[in-house]
């Protein structure tokens, strides 16, 4: 049997399901399966994948049922004793499975290793992601009240689990899919101790097509994970709701400021911000990364389309400092 089971659901992924699966098949850790569940794809996904020659790989096809259903498919389906996901347009570091196995393995009372995540705006793998805040997080241990209040994972692509944890918790919940990933971890958290590895080592990649480029959708649902997520809390922790539904407001107003040639984005990333400072005021002189949000969103309302999007695009490529052992194809030190 496998040691991990890496389970990747893939709906019309053929532009990028190859470059994600190699990903996987050059990773340092090699004692795994890969388990490619076709979620009912109209593309060529399937017969791009039948293509690669590694018996570690197998594709499954099933009838559409979300990513949600094909996650909870591929868990019935693995046999190794970790689990780890992988959404197909995103890609892992070559250490990934190493760095993880090698963090649980040292913490046996952990039901769940997670890394850092770079983000990648952009389609082109090759052009170098945002490295993003997301190194500030290093909690382990009992995360349960730092998740309650922010989605420090970020995607479904980070964590490797213990079957027993999974177990433990059941399946995806399809009524928040939106937000599945975020519901999933809050029930392990509950139940179990999480341990970081201080790695960047999941890019995710934000693309037109995918759940986080869907905000209305994602919006939605993230008021039920929210909703669930409070009914579950104990009632020391209830004081936390108002500061996630003010991270909330800010996660979504820069969601939506990203859409940059939607007028109708730049009103809805208004109301979020005047839905976070009336959750709290001094969000506006105490807290940087809203006071950016600010600027972006006065610099987009004011100055003409195509001189915000190059001021934009000019502050983003000074700010950014590519690390080439960050990018997939290179093996980390």
């Amino acid at each position: 049997m496998p040691k991990i089971s890496v389970i990747i659901p893939a709906y019309n992924a053929e532009a990028t399901i190859l470059e994600t699966i190699d990903s996987v098949l050059k990773q340092t850790f090699t004692d795994f399966e890969l388990l490619v569940i076709n979620d009912g794809s109209q593309d060529n996904t399937q017969t791009v994948v039948e293509s690669i020659s590694d018996s570690r790989v197998r594709v499954i096809s099933y009838p559409n049922g979300g990513v949600c259903v094909a996650r909870n498919r591929g868990i019935f389906l693995a046999k190794g004793e970790l689990i780890a996901f992988l959404d197909a347009d995103d890609l892992w570091t070559l250490d990934k499975l190493e760095k993880q196995y090698t963090a649980l393995q040292e913490h046996p009372e952990a039901g769940v290793a997670y890394s850092w995540t770079c983000f990648m705006d952009i389609t082109d793998s090759q052009t170098p992601p945002t490295f993003l805040p997301s190194l500030e997080y290093q909690w382990t241990g009992n995360v349960y009240k730092n998740l309650l209040v922010q989605d420090f994972i970020h995607s479904g692509s980070n964590t490797l689990m213990r079957r027993e944890a999974i177990a433990s918790v059941g399946e995806f919940d399809q009524t928040c899919a939106g937000c599945a990933d975020w519901d999933y971890w809050l029930r392990l958290a509950a139940k179990w101790p999480f341990v970081v590895v201080k790695k960047c080592q999941i890019f995710y990649r934000r693309m037109p097509g995918s759940m986080s480029s869907k905000v209305e959708v994602m919006e939605r649902e993230a008021l039920i994970a929210m909703e669930k997520a409070y009914k579950a809390a104990p009632p020391e922790l209830q004081h936390l709701k108002t500061l996630t539904f003010t991270n909330f407001h800010k996660y979504c107003a820069e969601l939506y400021l990203q859409r940059s040639q939607d007028r109708d984005a730049m009103v809805k990333a208004q109301k979020h911000v005047k839905a976070a400072i009336a959750l709290q005021p001094s969000l506006i002189i105490g807290d940087r990364t809203f006071q950016k949000i600010l600027v972006k969103l006065l610099i987009k309302k004011l100055l003409p389309k195509p001189l915000a999007n190059y001021l934009f695009h000019s502050i983003r490529k000074s700010l950014s400092i590519p690390d080439p052992r960050l990018q997939p194809g290179n093996k980390p030190s």
